[in-house]
């Protein structure tokens, strides 16, 4: 079986590889995702970084295809893992903006996602690490059963954070429950107003580890300052020194446990995103403060997961596809110091600004396949990829045939995922969403912004003047921008002025990819 992924205004197409025909093959590859949190382009050695050395992931490179033109499918958090396990740009769907740890299921039940797709095809498929897309209805209850959930939408185990490290509540679930949740000590959640007698970073600074603006600043929870208030659920908080190790070792028992038969594994990690909180092994390490720690600490996860593989004899059986949510940023809330020292560190290469920023930086993003023997060793690719396309690819990889009304804007890569091409999308749209926020954080007025890189041109539509957040520029402007990433990959020279025509053809491409409401072509 074949397929073509035809891409919308252009006459070049990729042909799929059939599935199961890959060279070697023995069976249908287990598939692991691993998916860092605030990681930029310029973090690791193998991107060129210096001053950090990530030996564990540079392994991978040279093992693997190294992705130089890869894209997360927004500069911020919940739209790209909406787009990444759905097939659909997140700028389509109301509500896809960074959530609340409260907030209700932004994927609900019934939809086609990248989980329920690999169900289909005989997976076992596993989330661990953060989700951040929401539960529930709207009033979660976090003393009892939770759902909707990840096990609602495709995965037939989840492990999970409900929102992110910064965000209450700071407990696991597991499945649909609480983990360690003793019921004679109940959660209540808030984000509007302070709940409960509990020390909160305004009212009891000197209980914390670490200073944090007012928006992280509600209640404290072993030491740390978070985004909202809560009450009780004492014995079920993580500790963050220790969560990555315990995340480790769920990730690792769910691949003992389904090794006999494909899995999927979706293991998003928390490593870089505040509060940087590493193990007491990792402190001091990077000599750059705790973000170069929690680096360091990816980067041996990355290693131990790559051993365990190993041990289990699957290494020869498994597509990992490591990469990152959003770019990079240094401050985000939480005086860890990363700014102060990060001297010469670049955590976006050559690109400018980083997350929640439209310019580059937002979502040009580290991005690495292995599998021996598949994929294409040691080979730096220059295709244009997206995380968006991970449905289309894998379907194309376990023989499945995408809805209709499915993955809306997911394309095959398969080949350029796997070394064999460099030849991949022409097109890819970029977005971010400016917050309307208080004290330092972005100002804006909440609209979506949009981008589209088409070859190495990219175009910025004109929107609000967003303000800079401490000092890095979020990139809109309220005229058009018009960038020729091939000699200015700071984006620094706006050509759409002079060059019109581009501009103009480029922002009605664009505005066609909105209003048709789906990228992908349907099927006749």
């Amino acid at each position: 079986m074949t397929r073509r992924a035809l891409l919308l205004g252009s006459a070049t197409a990729t042909l799929a590889m059939p599935a199961l025909a890959l060279t070697g093959a023995r069976r249908r590859p287990n598939i692991v995702v691993i998916y860092a949190d605030d990681l930029g382009f310029g973090d690791l050695s193998a991107y060129g970084g210096t001053r950090l050395h990530t030996p564990n992931i540079d392994r991978m490179a040279a093992g693997g295809t190294r992705f130089v033109n890869a894209h997360s499918p927004s500069a911020t958090c919940t739209p790209s893992r909406y787009a990444l396990l759905t097939g659909d740009y997140a700028w389509r769907a109301s509500g896809t903006q960074i959530l609340p740890g409260d907030a209700p299921a932004l994927i609900r039940p019934g939809r086609f996602t990248l989980p329920s797709m690999l169900q289909k095809a005989g997976y076992r498929t596993g989330l661990v690490g953060k989700w951040h897309l929401g539960l529930g209805d709207g009033q979660v209850d976090w003393n009892g059963e939770i759902g909707p959930g990840p096990l609602d939408v495709g995965f037939d185990y989840g492990f999970f954070m409900p929102a992110t490290l910064d965000r209450v509540p700071t407990v696991l679930i597991e499945n649909r429950r609480v983990v360690n949740l003793d019921p004679t000590d109940p959660i209540t959640v808030d984000y509007k107003r302070k709940i409960g007698t509990e020390p909160t970073g305004t009212e009891n600074p000197d209980q914390r580890q670490m200073g944090a603006d007012p928006e992280h600043s509600g209640t404290i929870t072993n030491r740390i300052s978070r985004i909202g208030y809560m009450t009780g659920g004492k014995a079920a908080r993580w500790k963050d020194e220790d969560l990555s190790d315990l995340l480790l070792e769920k990730a690792v028992s769910f691949m003992s446990a389904s090794r006999t038969d494909p899995f999927f594994l979706y293991f998003a990690v928390n490593e870089p995103h505040v509060p940087r909180a590493p193990h007491p092994r990792f402190v001091g390490r990077s000599g750059m403060g705790p973000r170069g720690d929690a680096i360091l600490q990816l980067d041996w996860t990355v290693g131990e997961m790559m051993a365990a593989m190993d041990r289990m004899g699957i290494t020869d059986d498994t597509l990992v596809v490591f990469s990152s949510d959003n770019g990079p940023i240094l401050f985000d809330g939480y005086d860890d110091g990363a700014v102060e020292l990060a001297g010469d560190h670049r955590p976006s290469g050559p690109f400018s600004s980083g997350k929640y920023s439209i310019l580059e930086g937002g979502t040009r993003v580290p991005m690495i396949t292995c599998w021996p023997g598949q994929v294409r060793a040691g080979h730096v690719s220059s295709a244009l990829v997206d995380h968006v396309d991970l449905v289309a690819s894998l379907a194309v990889l376990t023989g499945q045939e995408l809805p209709r009304d499915g993955a809306l804007d997911s394309f095959d890569m398969l080949n350029p995922l796997l070394g064999k091409t460099d030849q991949g999308r022409t097109h890819v749209v970029e977005d971010t969403k400016l917050m309307v926020v208080s004290g330092a954080m972005v100002a804006g007025s909440g609209e979506r912004v949009l981008a589209l890189r088409q070859g190495d041109w990219k175009f910025i539509r004109a929107s609000v003047d967003a303000a800079p957040f401490h000092g890095n520029p979020i990139g809109t402007a309220p005229g058009p921008q018009l960038y020729d990433l091939a000699g200015d990959p700071g984006e620094t020279r706006n050509l759409a002025a002079t060059m019109p025509y581009l501009a103009g053809r480029m922002a009605a491409l664009l505005d066609r990819i909105e209003r048709d409401g789906r990228s992908r072509p349907a099927a006749p």
